[in-house]
């Protein structure tokens, strides 16, 4: 995953402000003038070309830093059309309507907020998938709020916060098990470890989607009660239904890998929808795993619900992830990533100047890389010897990586998360991200953590 191999020495001030001005242009175009983010990223990277050529850089390879950098993202994208066919094959087989079925009956609105986060973050840490929880029962939240008539984007801050929290402390996270490994921490230490940041941090987020959650949502109920009854009417509420992601969740505590167990968790839903549908739509539910399930109903609130998934559907985050990626190659073949790391870790001796920096570095490669699994190795590589130096335990560093390196990639609409998340969730990243109040006090807590000195083990022996 490195992208080691650079064209350019540059100080670090240029590739600051060369930093600077791209990612101010793209934020400009998303925020302020609401474009898609393929439009400002494919600027930015025909603006790397132009400085690559004027800097004397031959074209190919400018052209092989665009390549390298998608192939980063390969095995994303991957994950992401086959969590196209799981949504597909959980919607025919009535995996997700049956979850909605349940969430109408289980959650009011007068905690719905906060239950969305606690649910999810009891499936996250089960499953250890962030991606999967968001796109299965997340998605179903969404939905039931929209049903309810209260605020998607901030069920979806709930959702993203709950899923990350799983991502961030089930042992059966990749990105758990990546920052722990890359530092030579144990699995079990560095996640009983983050718990001083993330339990206030888990707290703190409970506490405001209580505060949030709607004492009353209205006629919302009305239209609930008429959705219960289409999706009873449509035979898709079964208690069999349910198999696959309990299947899912089984493989995942396996530690089977990810496109396996997605593989069977989709086949496994469309041995159920071939047993409730009817015989001459056999073809139908096949080509629904490229096009997406097509609910058959006259009531426009469920069609808008679960007609959705397929490979199709995916495209728009595939192109989105590999165009982010692609720039990200070409920042580091034009040195421009190589000179800022090397510009930050200078001068890092005060725990809170360390904790603080790893932190920055870790939201900065997010939001230049769009990619967590780089935020976590390229700040890993950079920092280890400095916290060792200032006789800081490598845990301390491995804590950082996950509180402003995991989390943080969903609020990134140009990210490999943030514009899966928009796509499932159907929320732009721009509407959820001032609710993802877990994923935006992780950060905070740890350079607390850092400038306090408080929950900071240091080595018994300093290296000098």
């Amino acid at each position: 995953m490195q992208q080691r191999q650079k064209e350019l020495a540059i100080n670090p001030a240029e590739a600051a402000i060369l930093t600077l001005i791209l990612l101010a242009c793209i934020s400009y175009c998303i925020i302020v003038l609401e474009l898609v983010p393929h439009v400002p990223v494919v600027f930015a990277i025909m603006g790397l070309f132009v400085y690559g050529m004027l800097k004397k850089v031959p074209v190919r390879s400018l052209e092989a830093g665009l390549t390298e950098g998608a192939k980063t993202g390969l095995g994303a994208i991957m994950i992401f059309f086959f969590i196209g066919l799981l949504i597909s094959s959980w919607m025919a087989s009535g995996t997700i309507p049956t979850f909605m079925y349940y969430s109408f009956e289980l959650l009011s609105g007068k905690w719905f907020y906060a239950m969305t986060f606690v649910i999810t973050t009891a499936i996250g840490l089960s499953i250890g998938s962030s991606l999967t929880t968001s796109a299965t029962v997340g998605a179903s939240f969404v939905a039931v709020a929209v049903a309810m008539g209260i605020s998607p984007a901030i069920t979806a801050g709930a959702v993203v916060s709950g899923a990350f929290f799983g991502d961030k402390m089930s042992p059966l996270s990749d990105t758990t098990t990546l920052a722990s490994s890359t530092l030579k921490v144990d699995l079990f230490e560095h996640i009983k470890n983050m718990t001083w940041t993330t339990i206030p941090a888990f707290i703190l987020s409970l506490v405001m989607f209580i505060f949030l959650s709607p004492d009353d949502p209205g006629a919302g109920f009305e239209k609930v009660s008429t959705i219960k009854q289409e999706l009873v009417a449509m035979n898709l509420v079964h208690w069999y239904s349910l198999i696959p992601f309990f299947l899912l969740a089984a493989l995942a505590i396996k530690k089977v890998p990810a496109i396996i167990t997605l593989g069977l968790g989709t086949v496994s839903a469309l041995l159920i929808a071939l047993f409730i549908s009817e015989p001459g739509k056999y073809n139908e539910l096949l080509m629904s795993l490229f096009s997406g399930y097509k609910a058959e109903t006259k009531v426009d609130e469920v069609a808008s619900l679960l007609s959705r998934g397929g490979l199709e559907s995916m495209m728009f985050s595939v192109s989105l992830v590999l165009l982010a990626l692609s720039m990200g190659g070409l920042l580091f073949r034009l040195g421009i990533i190589p000179a800022l790391l090397k510009g930050i870790s200078r001068g890092l001796e005060s725990t809170a100047v360390l904790f603080s920096s790893a932190a920055a570095t870790s939201i900065g490669i997010n939001f230049l890389l769009g990619e967590q699994y780089l935020s976590i190795i390229l700040t890993a590589n950079t920092y280890e010897d400095h916290f060792l130096k200032a006789g800081l335990h490598p845990k301390n560093l491995s804590r950082i990586l996950e509180d402003a390196g995991t989390v943080v990639n969903p609020l990134v609409p140009w990210g490999v998360c943030g514009v899966f998340l928009t796509q499932v969730l159907g929320v732009p990243t721009i509407e959820y991200l001032p609710f993802a109040f877990f994923c935006l006090l992780s950060p905070i807590m740890t350079i607390l953590a850092g400038i306090t000195g408080k929950t900071v083990t240091r080595l018994t022996n300093r290296l000098e």
